[in-house]
């Protein structure tokens, strides 16, 4: 899959080039990580890559976030909360155990930050706290898997 994404960005004629790395960056399970991969090793500057990336990847987690604390708002405004089925629960015993900087920061090694800050901010936590430490994670994934890239380091394979 990634050799097929990287090939569509090489596609791109090279003023478009950051365009779709932008777009990548955006998408669940590609992110600021394999974005920034992405984009260094399809010839972009690491100083346009990685931070280009890292946009994408803000931008679609911002959209997961408000869109979940809106939906929770109206759920929670007239019911009592479901019971949560077997994978939320795990999420929910890892939150409540590294609470929302832990799980920001090492969730993304199991899930896409956009699932994972939308799960947080169904259970309830700050919108704002899930969005910093979000942010937080999505730069520091992007910078080191962009660095990683940058000195050939393939982590991936």
């Amino acid at each position: 899959m990634i050799s097929s994404v990287q090939e569509w960005a090489l596609s791109l004629p090279w003023f478009l080039h950051w365009v779709g790395i932008l777009v990548l960056g955006a998408i669940p399970f590609v992110e600021s990580y394999f974005g920034s991969v992405i984009g260094v090793l399809s010839g972009l500057s690491p100083f346009v890559a990685i931070p280009v990336a890292i946009g994408g990847n803000v931008v679609s987690m911002l959209a997961f976030v408000f869109g979940a604390h809106a939906v929770r708002g109206r759920v929670m405004r007239d019911r009592e909360q479901a019971a949560l089925s077997p994978r939320r629960q795990k999420v929910k015993e890892r939150f409540d155990r590294y609470g929302v900087a832990g799980v920001s920061l090492l969730g993304q090694l199991v899930r896409p930050s956009q699932i994972t800050s939308a799960l947080i901010v169904s259970f309830g936590a700050s919108r704002n706290r899930v969005i910093m430490w979000q942010v937080v994670s999505i730069i520091m994934w992007g910078v080191v898997c962009g660095v990683l890239a940058v000195y050939g380091v393939d982590v991936f394979a």
